[in-house]
């Protein structure tokens, strides 16, 4: 709406500036607070050895074969729910939730005894993995859609130094202080608690994705998570420079008509967003590109899953910690930063993934089968942490170019669906391979023949992807020939 006095529109714009630089700081500051506070564990990478240790006495048949299988059901079977109430509830409810499980889970490591118990604490830990999806989205509820990219960075980077402060001060305290593991559980257990603090704080956002949201300007902008070519957050129309219904509600007009001065609330329509939900599955998927990479994505997804929940358990059985000294912490601090750099390479690598990508996928799935071949087969404790590392920084590297071929070319909404499809794919094979072989039920193969088996599994991604792979280059090659040979006929 145009102005007729003249100047108003730019005070009024500067005031604008001001205000969303103000806006967007205090969240993202808290929340970055959250993230790191909620990440700095010392006590999780020697979990294995608390549970299997004097503190807990538990046999390696109940912790590998009875109590670890519980994450990967209670992950799958909350993922969905919480992924459509985190909208619901607008991020922060769930947030919150997060943070109480996390509570629950340190405090029963505390003082649980009994099986069951130990169950019950992996139930909550699955709680507080499945609401992570509040911590990654409730930023894009506040900021503008020009921050995302640098919002996102901010939130990723405050976790990532979370986890690495906290295993390079749990290995510290162990090796150097000489604390013991109950002590690492509370200190965990005090950071979390400052955290779960921290999240009250939070403002309440008065917009969502999915259920909360403007249609009229979600017909009108449809936002993109960032550019193929410069990675910068991009609006399909440029003449739109406010964000996509964050601005207060007494400032953005309901309908064609528009009524600034009312506050009008949108009936939610469950139905018809699980209808809209299920049109936006349907026409991602059905791209080529978008299948291949998202199918890599939930495989490997699945088998990292499963390599990092027992990695402990291998390193275990490889040499008992009640014999020597454990670098668990160091490992896992080593494999994050350089995780964390290899990210930051790869980003800067130019090269036609469209083309490239499968045979890249086959190439590297390839590298991590040897990786945990090697873990399971060289029985020396460096060969694994060594092995670990590279695994790690493999698979990290590789996530975030699917993560960015998959998001070139989608709104917001339809990154997250895609996210948690990819995810609930993934969780659900992993379960299926948790009940088939780790589970007690099940085969409940030993550790040895568990990672013999992931390894296999990764070997065999590697295979369908160079074929695929091979397939494709080939048909572009064809193509290229056709276009070549039709050229001289048209001149």
């Amino acid at each position: 709406m145009e102005d007729s006095h003249g100047g108003r529109p730019a005070r009024r714009s500067a005031r604008a500036t001001s205000g969303n630089a103000c806006s967007w700081a205090l969240p993202t500051v808290l929340l970055c607070a959250y993230g790191f506070f909620c990440s700095v564990r010392p006590s999780e990478p020697f979990l294995t050895r608390y549970l299997l240790g004097p503190h807990k006495n538990l046999s390696e048949t109940e912790v590998f074969n009875e109590i670890y299988p519980v994450w990967t059901y209670s992950y799958l079977a909350l993922l969905f729910p919480v992924f459509l109430a985190t909208d619901y509830l607008r991020y922060k409810p769930v947030v919150l939730l997060q943070g109480l499980s996390l509570i629950v889970t340190w405090f029963m490591l505390l003082y649980a005894q009994r099986l069951w118990a130990f169950q019950l604490l992996e139930f909550f830990y699955g709680m507080g993995t499945a609401t992570d999806i509040a911590y990654y989205s409730y930023i894009y509820s506040v900021v503008d859609i020009n921050l995302y990219q640098q919002v996102t960075s901010y939130c990723r980077s405050a976790t990532l130094v979370g986890y690495t402060v906290g295993s390079v001060s749990g290995q510290v305290l162990v090796s150097v202080a000489g604390w013991s593991l109950f002590s690492l559980n509370v200190v965990s257990l005090t950071s979390i608690s400052i955290a779960f603090a921290t999240a009250w704080f939070l403002p309440m956002p008065q917009k969502s994705l999915f259920f909360h949201h403007f249609s009229s300007q979600r017909l009108s902008c449809e936002m993109k998570v960032m550019d193929c070519k410069n990675g910068a957050a991009v609006q399909d129309h440029p003449d739109v420079q406010r964000a996509p219904g964050w601005e207060d509600e007494t400032k953005v007009p309901l309908n064609g008509e528009g009524h600034p001065a009312e506050k009008q609330k949108q009936k939610v329509d469950i139905a018809k967003v699980l209808k809209d939900l299920w049109q936006d599955f349907v026409q991602c998927y059905s791209s080529r590109t978008m299948l291949c990479w998202s199918v890599w994505w939930a495989l490997s997804t699945c088998g990292y899953f499963q390599v990092i929940n027992y990695a402990q358990g291998l390193w275990e059985m490889v040499l008992p910690s009640h014999n020597a000294d454990i670098y668990n912490g160091a490992v896992e601090a080593a494999s994050t930063l350089l995780g964390a750099v290899a990210v930051v390479v790869v980003g800067h690598i130019k090269t036609s993934w469209a083309v490239w990508g499968e045979v890249a996928l086959a190439l590297f799935s390839l590298l991590i089968a040897a990786a945990v071949y090697v873990m399971d087969t060289v029985h020396n404790i460096w060969v694994c942490y060594a092995s670990y590392v590279i695994f790690r920084i493999i698979y990290m590297m590789l996530i975030t170019i699917a993560t960015f071929q998959i998001a070139t070319n989608l709104s917001v909404e339809r990154y997250a669906l895609v996210f948690g499809v990819n995810t609930f794919i993934a969780l659900g094979l992993q379960t299926l391979l948790t009940v088939i072989v780790v589970d007690a039920s099940g085969l409940g193969l030993d550790i040895f023949t568990q990672f013999m088996i992931y390894a296999s599994y990764f070997a065999v991604i590697s295979l369908v992807f160079l074929v695929s792979g091979i397939c494709s280059i080939v048909e572009s090659c064809r193509r290229q020939e056709q276009v070549q040979s039709r050229s001289p006929e048209s001149q």
